[in-house]
């Protein structure tokens, strides 16, 4: 398998702007360009804009997505029952406050502050929350953006992706699909094989070393 751990891919000014003053929490950021312009079809051009709006990061993410090498669609619905299921409280006394605060009300840690960002052990990444195997170390690389990159994930019976419209952008958001553990988001701007990048936060992993 390809090494892409010492690959490091530059963010553009506006990431690099929005990390400077604090404007979104990690992995809100999609270092990718904008989406082409949405042919209009009779609408109006107010009509145009906001279809390319709604059609930029997580639609171009979503067709790869759906198509590419991980065989993963997006969950329009969220399941009613987990394989895990707790309450509020037994997580709360289960996690430390900032994994509580990531994992389970979808917050974000700080670039370049994360356990794992520069980890580059063999082994597993499992969910800090149920254990389940989420991201194999051979497809962990240096992304630059300041938070652990993969550019696939170790189960897809795992993993979940969302939509997400929160903080006025579209996005596709990263979660354990045993406990639905918040985990990150996945942009379109990784290397090959998959042109994916999995940017997770290091709170809601675990790594068990390979023996």
């Amino acid at each position: 398998m390809i090494n892409f751990r010492r690959r490091r891919f530059g963010l553009n000014a506006y990431v690099l702007l929005i990390i400077a003053v604090g404007v979104l929490p990690a992995c809100e950021a999609d270092t990718r360009s904008t989406a082409a312009p949405v042919e209009a079809t009779g609408h109006s051009q107010a009509s145009t804009t906001a279809a390319t709006a709604t059609t930029s990061a997580a639609s171009q993410a979503i067709t790869k997505l759906d198509f590419g090498l991980t065989r993963i669609t997006i969950t329009e619905t969220p399941p009613m029952q987990r394989d895990i299921e707790k309450h509020e409280d037994q997580w709360r006394e289960q996690l430390t406050p900032e994994q509580y605060r990531v994992v389970r009300e979808k917050g974000t840690e700080r670039p370049f502050t994360g356990q794992y960002n520069e980890h580059d052990e063999t082994g597993t990444y499992v969910c800090i929350a149920c254990g389940a195997e989420l991201f194999a170390s051979g497809t962990k690389f240096e992304s630059g953006c300041g938070w652990p990159s993969f550019y696939d994930v170790a189960n897809n019976d795992n993993i979940e992706l969302q939509r997400d419209t929160s903080h006025g952008m579209n996005r596709v958001e990263v979660l354990c699909k045993r406990c639905g553990g918040h985990l990150g988001h996945v942009f379109e701007d990784g290397p090959q094989p998959t042109g994916l990048r999995y940017c997770i936060n290091s709170v809601s992993l675990n790594f068990k070393p390979d023996e």
